[in-house]
């Protein structure tokens, strides 16, 4: 997690004999990203040395009031949203000058939050699950969240850039008292 991770081959995702193997990736992702109750997962997290995240963001508006997000999992339980992001070789190449501060999480390291700066809009590029080169204008939650797995892929925690870390006892996580 504290390393750089390898470019993945995008010459692969145009390759009709590894469509499969990728769809399984990206599948195995998503599925580890909603069982952990989360918005975005790097491959590192689950041990592939691959540049590659996913992303889905909820539309319920009120989850982006609510922090942090685990202790309410149902804004995520009937998890809707206007798109999955699965994002090969992602790269930022636009911040915006205005910052805003919201608390994080991380699935790799459950229960410890803090305080993090971050540009609101991003201009990121990468590549799709077909190949195709993309760039994608973020703001707000959207954006923190590619800010956040892109950091992952560079081998950066969200504890480096916090302002303030705190921890939730596992109580209250579960919501067991």
């Amino acid at each position: 997690m504290r390393q750089k991770t390898a470019d993945f081959d995008v010459s692969l995702l145009r390759n009709p004999s590894k469509k499969k193997e990728i769809q399984e990736i990206i599948k195995r992702m998503r599925e580890t990203m909603t069982a952990a109750i989360g918005i975005g997962l790097s491959a590192n997290q689950i041990g592939l040395n691959l540049r590659l995240f996913v992303a889905q963001i909820p539309e319920n508006r009120q989850f982006q009031e609510v922090r942090p997000p685990e202790i309410n999992p149902q804004y995520l339980g009937g998890r809707t949203s206007k798109k999955f992001y699965a994002i090969f070789n992602p790269e930022i190449i636009k911040f915006s000058e205005k910052k805003t501060i919201m608390e994080e999480g991380c699935l790799s390291a459950p229960g410890i939050y803090g305080s993090v700066e971050r540009p609101e809009k991003i201009t990121l590029a990468g590549y799709d699950k077909n190949g195709k080169k993309i760039k994608i204008k973020a703001f707000g939650l959207l954006a923190r969240v590619f800010q956040h797995e892109t950091d992952h892929l560079n081998g950066v925690l969200f504890i480096d850039k916090c302002k303030k870390i705190y921890k939730i006892p596992a109580v209250q996580l579960t919501g067991q008292r």
